[in-house]
Parts: structure tokens; C-alpha cells; sequence
């Protein structure tokens, strides 16, 4: 069972947490989370690429020239797509790249994410960050004391509450900063960012949702 030091908002070791094995200390599954990080990247293609068709492209309604007599190949418009402005055969039309993932392959590759980054020592618990204003300064004290100084990930709990929304206007200056809610998170920002700085309520709600 994988125990980690818990850290204050200054970056103090004040203890260590117990983390469920079942969450955080499971062989990472490689095939699972490349699966799912395809599927995340997939998703969040735009999908707007588009071009006209034939019937789409202004114009073209005559026959440009007669069926007989002109020793010319017959035509019927000059919209059609081997000719020069005209719509375009094949091309490609807004579509959804999303692709389904099954819940329990979803929840495996979360694991596997979490679990790997404990593995490199990536992951650090805080017990809470309780901030009565914004302050980047303060932020970026904790992460230079905790090393976590490039590409950070903050796993917040609840970004209606005060103190998580003051963490959140605090972090999002700092250059590469993600900041993500428990329900929020996924693989692709698991793996991309170097730390992943999660408070003890965020680390509860992930251990109640994925064990």
C-alpha cells in the first residue's frame, strides 16, 4: 500500500498518507492507457474540416456548352469537380472523432496513470490549501520547495469553495499549469505533466469514485 508524505500549502512535511492499493499501487496497464489516450485525443479534435460538393458550390445550374456538335466532350455543369472552381469529390465533412470507451476501461487507465506517477515519485499530496486571497507567489514558494517547478497538475476538490477557487485563480498564472477537478481529470494530463499536486479532499473523492 503505497504511503506518501503529506505536505502543508508552505511545502512542509507535517506526515504521510496511506493511499489504497487498488487506486494508487496497481501495475500500470501500457495497452489500457494507450487505448484511452488515443480515445481523449481523438475526442478533442474540432472535426470542422469541410469542403463543397458539386451541389454546394454556387453556380453551375446551365449546360455549359450543347450534348452534339461542338467535337467538345459533354458536359453538364461547370461546377463539377474536374473542373476549375468546381465542388470537390470525396473531401472531407464535419464529423465526431469520438470513440466510446467502456466505464470500467476508463477507470483502469486512471489507475494505471495515477499508479505510474507514484511510481516515478510524481505524485504530491497536500493537506489542503487555504488561501483568504490569490496569491501566485505563494504558489509558486510550494511548488519550488516541493519540486514541482515545470508542468504541474493540481487535482483541486471542489472549485466552488473558496478556498479550492482561491488555489485556482493562484496556480493558473504560472507558465504550463493545469488545474483540474477530481471529475475533471483524465490521461492525457496524467502522463503530459512532469507533478501531479493533489489536496487530501481531491485524494478521497478520486479513491471513492475509482477503487
Amino acid at each position: 500500500m503505497p504511503i506518501l508524505d503529506l505536505y502543508n500549502m508552505q511545502g512542509d512535511k507535517t506526515g504521510t498518507i496511506e493511499l489504497k492499493n487498488e487506486v494508487f499501487g496497481i501495475e500500470p496497464n501500457k495497452t489500457v492507457l494507450h487505448e484511452v489516450l488515443l480515445a481523449e485525443l481523438a475526442g478533442s479534435r474540432q472535426g470542422t474540416a469541410a469542403t463543397k460538393t458539386r451541389a454546394m458550390v454556387r453556380g453551375g445550374g446551365r449546360k455549359p456548352l450543347k450534348q452534339k456538335g461542338t467535337g467538345r466532350a459533354r458536359q453538364g455543369s461547370i461546377r463539377a469537380p474536374h473542373w476549375v472552381g468546381g465542388g470537390v469529390t470525396f473531401g472531407p465533412q464535419p464529423r465526431s472523432y469520438e470513440q466510446k470507451i467502456n466505464k470500467k476501461v476508463k477507470k483502469l487507465a486512471l489507475r494505471s496513470a495515477l499508479s505510474e506517477k507514484v511510481n516515478e515519485g510524481n505524485l504530491v499530496v497536500v493537506d489542503e490549501f487555504n488561501f483568504d486571497a490569490p496569491k501566485t507567489k505563494s504558489i509558486i514558494a510550494f511548488n519550488t520547495k516541493v519540486g514541482a517547478d515545470k508542468k504541474q497538475l493540481f487535482v483541486l476538490n471542489d472549485l466552488a469553495g473558496d478556498k479550492d477557487w482561491n488555489t485556482y485563480l493562484s496556480a493558473r498564472n504560472l507558465k504550463d499549469a493545469v488545474i483540474l477537478q477530481p471529475n475533471e481529470m483524465g490521461v492525457y494530463w496524467l502522463l503530459k505533466q512532469n507533478k501531479v499536486i493533489i489536496t487530501k479532499d481531491a485524494i478521497s473523492t478520486i479513491e471513492e469514485v475509482l477503487a
